[in-house]
């Protein structure tokens, strides 16, 4: 459900990254931005070997099966504030640990016990504890236990930052720049601009080049730009946060600081030609397939054969410029920018790439600035922050024992029956639309017949094979990981699209729909409890996983994904009436999140996280129905506790959204993730369903059952 596994900079919400970890965050956001909506806004925790899942699941974690009573606050009206009704005993008497920016009830405690399944099997294999010839645990343990090593960080990380700053030093010319710059987008350093391999939005089978914005070492572009107090603050801050990094190099004080103002610079002047991040939700607007000829239009300055050359992809011409007057913005500073400023511009975003795999002095202040952002207090414990980028960088090597230990083959099976279910509701909904004509209809039906369940775990691994991983530097190992994927990627432009591939590992919290595949993917590792329990009441189950597998089919048809076609072609299949009604409708939802304050005196973005308001509307809508028709409307009022099964479904979605974040984090979010605020999440979607309302016997115009409800689907 969060945009594309959208982070901010370089993961700033106190999760592993170094090289690795910003190239595979960037890689996932920019492969699926235009597209791609995944449940929330986290970090993945995030072939060869023959493997097999468990036949049973294994014993459950001590989680209640269903509505948690302990959670709730019963002295609050569920009919004036739902969330607070099912949420504030939790929160009450929960505190966000003090190496964590947020912390919620399934997301982070889902996470941490799979970190720890995590561990427990990196440090087997750390210690050699697996089969002779077993190169995927060899190179398991030897990237856990290298990065693990501070000794190495301080030491031959050191030599190899220094080995690659000497590339960027050499540079003396344009040629040379374009060299480089190409040498670092293979390993992860979004320098300058963004190139990746997408599917070509128009022709879903094709894969070609994409050339976008990028370079900025702040979340978004308008860090750069605003002029309120706290904007100019915070640039103040970064500024000397980059002249400290500069420092630890070896720089004097004055130089760095002087340093530190030329990136700045630089990364405005890139700011400036940046799409906001609300133009940038219009797959139209950052489609633009002008090839490679285009490109050297808008940017004649740069030399782009020799990039490309150095890049390893000579002959790339298909090419969709996403946004063509970043790259007339970009000729026009390297028209006017000093080699020497380039130099020194580059050595930054190497460096801020790297800081996380370096010594203790770069780590520590590389978190000082994240704390800035997002309020943390304290850096995560080095074995997560190994766990997460040897997810990174091995994630689906990784992800074979941690399937093999947590997810069952029934459990496949009882998801997919969910999800049939679900798209059955889908159906019947649409049946019911009375602004959708018969063609509209038809067409719709026809695309959700057409989207693919993924579920748990993919059919056919990824191979680690040519991936070179040893244990004598931390940073030359995310290196060669950054360079591996880059190359994966690249590979694929020219070929036939891989409909098999994943985007998040098996181990990550989370869920994704993707219009260009038309698919809708279900990791096995947010299949665990609370989402998902073998022993909870189908109500509970349906409340909580079975919204996010509402909510993802929804995302087929919200603000973004009805762009697309069920062959994942971005092409108009509505009717102009038909679209005339959605575009009202939706009005109605950015109005409603408007009015809803994330922090302070800032306000949820009603345009920003319309998609998301869209799926979380639908998919409650969905699952609700999916579930009445298994029970069936005799069953449905029976008592289960001191609940009802319907009021049992409302709790356990709400009771999945229970979440602490702090201040800071929240004013990073409401600028750039496209998710409302869990609050507003749950109380914004329940209030717009009447079904709420009559589980709870709400009396009308109660905030739970306002006068007037808004509806897509």
């Amino acid at each position: 459900m969060t945009q594309g596994v959208r982070l901010t900079g370089r993961e700033r919400a106190g999760t592993p990254g170094a090289i690795m970890g910003a190239a595979r965050a960037r890689k996932t956001r920019a492969a699926v931005r235009h597209a791609t909506s995944c449940l929330y806004l986290v970090t993945a925790l995030g072939c060869g070997t023959m493997w097999r899942p468990v036949a049973t699941r294994p014993p459950a974690p001590s989680v209640p099966a269903g509505v948690d009573p302990e959670a709730l606050d019963r002295s609050v009206d569920p009919c004036t504030d739902f969330y607070d009704f099912a949420c504030g005993g939790w929160a009450a008497r929960t505190s966000i640990p003090p190496d964590r920016p947020a912390w919620s009830r399934s997301f982070s405690e889902i996470t941490e016990r799979n970190l720890a399944i995590l561990r427990e099997s990196l440090e087997a294999d750390a210690a050699g504890h697996f089969e002779p010839g077993d190169e995927e645990a060899r190179k398991l343990g030897d990237f856990y236990a290298t990065c693990m090593d501070e000794e190495k960080a301080e030491t031959s990380s050191a030599e190899t930052l220094r080995q690659e700053f000497a590339r960027i030093d050499a540079i003396t010319n344009r040629e040379s720049l374009a060299r480089t710059v190409a040498a670092l987008h293979l390993r992860g350093v979004t320098a300058l601009f963004a190139f990746r391999a997408q599917q070509d939005l128009r022709d879903a089978t094709e894969m070609i080049g994409a050339a976008d914005q990028g370079g900025l070492g702040l979340p978004e572009r308008d860090y750069y730009l605003k002029r309120d107090a706290k904007s100019v603050e915070l640039r103040r801050r970064y500024d000397e946060h980059v002249g400290r990094m500069l420092e630890l190099t070896g720089e004097s004080h004055r130089a760095a600081a002087k340093h530190a103002r030329t990136v700045m610079r630089i990364e405005t002047a890139l700011a400036r030609g940046s799409m906001p991040v609300v133009e940038r939700r219009d797959p139209y607007k950052v489609y633009h397939r002008i090839d490679r000829e285009g490109l050297g239009r808008e940017a004649p300055v740069f030399p782009w054969n020799v990039y490309f050359v150095e890049l390893g992809y000579p002959g790339i011409t298909a090419i969709n410029v996403a946004v063509p007057g970043f790259f007339a913005q970009l000729n026009q500073v390297l028209a006017t920018t000093r080699i020497a400023d380039l130099r020194t511009y580059l050595r930054w975003q190497l460096l801020h790439a790297s800081a996380r795999a370096l010594g203790s002095r770069f780590v520590d202040e590389d978190f000082r600035f994240t704390a800035v952002l997002t309020g943390t207090e304290r850096l995560l414990p080095r074995w997560k922050r190994c766990v997460g980028a040897t997810d990174q960088v091995l994630g689906e090597a990784l992800g074979k024992p941690f399937v093999r230990k947590t997810f069952a083959l029934a459990d496949r099976a009882r998801a997919r029956t969910m999800i049939e279910a679900i798209e059955r509701s889908f159906d019947a909904n649409l049946a019911g639309l009375s602004w959708m004509d018969a063609e509209t209809r038809a067409r719709a039906l026809e695309k959700a017949a057409q989207i693919a369940n993924k579920i748990g775990f993919p059919d056919r691994w990824r191979d680690y094979e040519t991936l070179e991983i040893d244990r004598t530097s931390y940073l030359a190992n995310l290196i060669r990981g950054a360079i591996f994927e880059s190359r994966r990627q690249l590979d694929k432009i020219g070929r036939p699209v891989d409909r098999t591939e994943w985007l998040i590992t098996p181990p990550t919290v989370n869920a994704y729909y993707n219009p260009s595949l038309n698919e809708i993917v279900f990791p096995a590792g947010i299949l665990q409890p609370p989402f998902f329990m073998a022993a909870a009441p189908d109500a509970a189950n349906y409340g909580a996983i079975g919204m996010v597998m509402g909510h993802e089919l929804t995302h087929g048809f919200d603000d973004q994904g009805r762009k697309f076609d069920g062959h994942g072609n971005l092409r108009d299949w509505w009717t102009p009436a038909v679209a005339e009604a959605f575009t009202q409708r939706a009005a109605c939802l950015v109005r409603q999140f408007d009015a809803y304050v994330a922090v302070g005196d800032q306000h949820v973005n009603g345009k920003l996280t319309l998609g998301e308001n869209i799926a979380d509307q639908g998919g409650l809508k969905l699952a609700y129905a999916a579930y009445r028709g298994t029970r069936g409307s005799a069953t449905i009022t029976a008592q289960t506790g001191t609940f009802t099964a319907e009021q049992q479904f409302f709790i356990s979605f709400a009771q999945s959204w229970c979440t602490k974040r702090r201040p800071d984090l929240e004013r990073l979010l409401a600028n750039v993730d496209p998710h409302s605020p869990p609050r507003d999440r749950v109380n914004g979607a329940i209030a717009n369903l009447e079904a709420l309302a009559v589980a709870f016997s709400c009396p009308a115009g109660s905030p739970m059952a306002p006068p007037t409800r808004c509806a897509v689907w």
